[in-house]
């Protein structure tokens, strides 16, 4: 029986998942489709989707689905190392411009995503688990953005590149919400996370059943 067939909720089938098969990380199999996914979230991360309540440089991107799916698929410590080659590939390709911080930010954020919704789906293996734990997820990675932003994100790239009187101003352009860093944090960085949370988990969700049993290479 596949993943796939427990994520459905296919309730017959829940009983025989203790016996499932396991890939192990260190399989071939599993570091080829670690690898995959790691350079399809790299691509993923080229494409960038601005919105219109936060300042130009908070942009939309879906490089957390391939992460995602590879840890449901491949268990949480999966998720993490494929965060990790996420991040490392994107350097080579692009470097940084952030002076490291935005691509630390970037994996912490990615794992408060993938580790809780992974880890609570690899224990219980069924439908409702999957739910929860991305629902889980989507909270700790809105939680996690927040502190984020509000102690390590902002108040550094203030200091090294531009005031944060001036990054307040441009949220201020966009969102009328936006007055000081508090409101930035509630009207702008909360939504956005949320809605990124939310879209990931979604696409997770529909597209899971089919690309499982790609990475597994079986049906449990």
């Amino acid at each position: 029986m596949s993943d796939s067939k427990i994520l459905k909720g296919d309730k017959k089938y829940v009983q025989r998942s203790t016996g499932a098969r396991k890939l192990s990380l260190l399989s071939v199999r599993a570091m080829v489709a670690m690898s995959l996914l790691s350079a399809l979230a790299t691509v993923l991360m080229l494409f960038e989707i601005p919105l219109w309540f936060v300042p130009k440089f908070y942009e939309l991107d879906f490089s957390e689905l391939p992460v995602l799916i590879g840890a449901f698929a491949l268990g949480p410590v999966a998720g993490i190392v494929i965060e990790l080659l996420k991040i490392l590939l994107n350097l080579l390709v692009n470097g940084t411009d952030t002076a490291f911080i935005g691509e630390l930010a970037n994996f912490l954020l990615g794992c408060s995503l993938v580790v809780p919704s992974a880890a609570i789906y690899a224990r219980y293996k069924t439908r409702k688990a999957a739910i929860s734990g991305m629902v889980i997820g989507t909270i700790c990675f809105v939680t996690t953005g927040c502190l984020l932003n509000a102690f390590v994100l902002l108040p550094a790239y203030s200091r090294m590149f531009i005031p944060l009187e001036a990054i307040i101003a441009e949220g201020s352009k966009v969102n009328k919400y936006i007055t000081d860093m508090t409101s930035f944090i509630i009207f702008g960085v909360v939504p956005f996370n949320l809605i990124k949370g939310v879209a990931v988990s979604a696409i997770t969700a529909a597209l899971y059943k089919y690309v499982s049993p790609i990475i597994k290479g079986y049906n449990e």
